[in-house]
């Protein structure tokens, strides 16, 4: 079941201009259909009566007729009570001789209440100062032609409220959002995760992409989920053409669109404890908060039965490091970002080497190909980039066939160091037995190249280039003060499926462009089954030690670990999450059982092993998912992390 998830529904129903019994048959219909299967129902402005109703506006009989509208949906949310779709409407107000453009809130057979419309636009072919007022700061407490009494005002919130569940809502009207310093701003910054626009936004060329650019920004520098209805193409009239664009934001995300003249009805899943981490990670967000909001919010309460959501309405990726759109150009960003950072260290370290431990693997497969294009775009000779290949107990000919083309394609210093003898020269000085092959036998062979990377770095006046990636750090797969270590490590940023991602598209792309081959080469590693190649092979000679067969799925951890480092998730969140990105995944099918037993071993792992972290090397931060100590993750490596994994045993 899935908490902390609001359900959001957003639409532009028919509008009959000046009909506002119409117009309240149309929303009954809309909210008859879609009362369960929504937490809110977001309807946009002024659609009780229609936008381009103009001098119609100031007609007692339209206002009258408004208002017994108003009552008719009041009492239709009455039958549905607190399990009810709160109904968000958009309506002309009259208060005191003058004339509001006005959102209503309605509820459990409540007018919750009157938020007016801040900012009217008198430009173009908007003109609302001729007919209404800007709505008053102060709200205050009026009561309706009908004896009902609700609060009308700009400074109000609306807590929407459950015994385990609450949303906290802002609304803004369309103009409202278009001015530097918005309502809806202030109110996320006074505490609204969710900020409501009713709008009726016309359509000209290239408005529709300014709009989400609009509302995108607003969410992301708000941190807060952002709801646009617009009003739909039955308000057309004149020289003005509406599309009904509706849209839904989370923290600067779209999670879904009807675009200009698609109808229908937005429905998705907003998850509020995404909103919540972020907003307690950002201390700007408090920072600005003291500067702007003097004025406190008045809070309205709104008590409702969340629906139970046993599945999602929003995209839920099983590889959500991977970029889903503009690929090629993600990867080389990222790739760019990692040449970067290199260049300057070996421009700061005024180094003449940097050695790279070469395994025929992705990691040191995207690491060599970031240090020759750092060295390439440098200008300095080839051979300053030394790749060593330490074939041992249980290399295997094909990866050490790979690291040699490797190599050969991108035309670096090749060295081939055999630990073979060494490592047994050391079981006899430590008294192990060659044969047992337990940690030691493997840690052993690590620390073993390890070491003579720093030796050759040290001799050709150069450092160690780490290879090891997010993923191997998160699960503390990698041996102390062996591949654990080095001077710079160019892949601690990028997880294990984006590694693979990189290699297949940056390799492919330098193969057209400067690395003639080398696609080739890069097929083959990537076919090859993940191994730190520490066990004997077959005896058929293939990989024997199988990463994932140990560890579990990389696609599984690198989803637990975004999902904890990201958003802050607890364990048993994300195995729900992780079932629903199965479930709406083509690819990837594991089963309910299969996710909580590797989860466990992820949770057990990434807390265990931080001490690791805790000393690691410089590295270079690719996106926002990051285990630097000095910038990131700062965790104590004796974390007692038992009551947190506990909802998993």
């Amino acid at each position: 079941m899935f908490k902390d998830y609001l359900r959001m529904a957003v639409c532009a129903p028919r509008v009959h201009i000046g009909n506002a019994a119409e117009n309240c048959r149309e929303i009954t219909e809309l909210y008859e259909k879609m009362h369960d299967k929504a937490d809110i129902l977001l309807l946009p402005e002024l659609c009780l009566c229609g936008y381009t109703c103009q001098d119609l506006f100031q007609n007692s009989g339209l206002i009258r007729n408004v208002n017994k509208a108003l009552e008719d949906l009041r009492i239709l949310t009455a039958k549905y009570g607190e399990s009810g779709a709160l109904l968000t409407v958009g309506l002309p107000f009259y208060k005191d001789g003058e004339l509001y453009n006005c959102a209503a809130l309605l509820h459990n057979g409540k007018i919750l209440a009157v938020i007016p419309k801040t900012f009217l636009p008198n430009h173009g072919e908007f003109y609302e100062k001729r007919w209404f007022t800007a709505g008053p700061y102060e709200a205050e407490e009026v009561t309706l032609h009908t004896g009902q009494t609700t609060v009308f005002g700009n400074n109000l919130l609306i807590d929407v409220i459950s015994a385990d569940e609450r949303v906290t809502i802002g609304v803004e009207l369309c103009e409202d959002a278009w001015v530097p310093v918005s309502p809806g701003r202030i109110c996320a910054l006074s505490g609204a995760e969710l900020i409501m626009n009713l709008s009726a936004s016309n359509e000209i060329t290239g408005k529709a992409q300014y709009r989400r650019e609009l509302l995108g920004g607003i969410s992301a520098s708000c941190v807060c989920a952002y709801a646009y209805a617009s009003a739909g193409r039955y308000e057309s009239t004149s020289d003005t053409v509406f599309g009904g664009h509706c849209l839904i934001y989370e923290n600067g995300r779209m999670l879904g669109e009807l675009a200009p003249f698609e109808e229908g009805i937005l429905v998705r899943d907003i998850s509020l404890s995404a909103l919540r981490y972020d907003r307690m990670h950002i201390s700007d967000f408090s920072d600005c908060k003291n500067i702007w909001c003097r004025t406190r919010y008045k809070r309205i309460t709104c008590n409702k039965v969340f629906l139970q959501k046993d599945d999602l309405k929003c995209s839920v990726s099983m590889t959500p490091f991977i970029p889903r759109d503009n690929l090629l150009s993600h990867c080389l960003d990222i790739f760019n970002i990692q040449v970067a950072g290199l260049m300057r260290r070996i421009e700061a370290t005024h180094c003449r080497c940097i050695t790279v431990g070469v395994s025929g693997g992705l990691d040191s497969t995207l690491a060599l190909m970031v240090a020759a294009q750092a060295i390439r775009n440098l200008n300095l000779p080839t051979e300053t980039l030394q790749g060593i290949t330490m074939p041992g107990f249980g290399t295997t000919s094909r990866t050490k066939n790979n690291s040699v083309r490797l190599m050969e394609v991108l035309g670096c210093g090749m060295r081939t160091v055999d630990i073979t003898a060494s490592t047994r020269q050391h079981f006899t000085d430590i008294g192990h037995d060659e044969n047992i092959h337990d940690t030691t036998y493997e840690n052993a062979q690590a620390r073993e190249r390890t070491q003579i990377l720093m030796d050759i770095a040290n001799k050709e006046g150069g450092f160690v280039l780490g290879t090891g990636d997010l993923s191997e750090l998160a699960l503390g797969w990698c041996t102390y003060n062996g591949d654990h270590m080095s001077m710079y490590g160019v892949n601690v940023g990028i997880p294990k499926t984006l590694v693979r991602t990189l290699v297949d598209m940056v390799g492919h792309y330098l193969a057209e462009k400067d690395f003639a081959g080398l696609d080739e080469v890069v097929e083959d590693i990537l076919d090859t089954p993940v191994s730190p190649e520490l066990l004997p092979p077959n005896p058929d000679g293939t990989i024997a030690q199988k990463t994932e067969d140990n560890i579990g799925s990389y696609v599984l951890h690198d989803f637990f670990l975004y999902h904890t480092l990201r958003f802050g998730l607890s364990p048993m969140q994300i195995f729900d999450l992780c079932k629903c990105a199965v479930r709406q995944s083509d690819v990837y099918n594991f089963s309910d059982d299969e996710i909580k037993k590797w989860l466990r071993i992820f949770c057990t792992r990434f807390y265990r092993q931080q001490f690791k972290r805790n000393c690691m090397p410089d590295g270079v931060k690719v996106g926002m998912v990051s285990l630097s100590p000095r910038a990131d993750l700062r965790l104590p490596s004796e974390i007692e992390f038992d009551e947190l994994i506990s909802e998993l045993m």
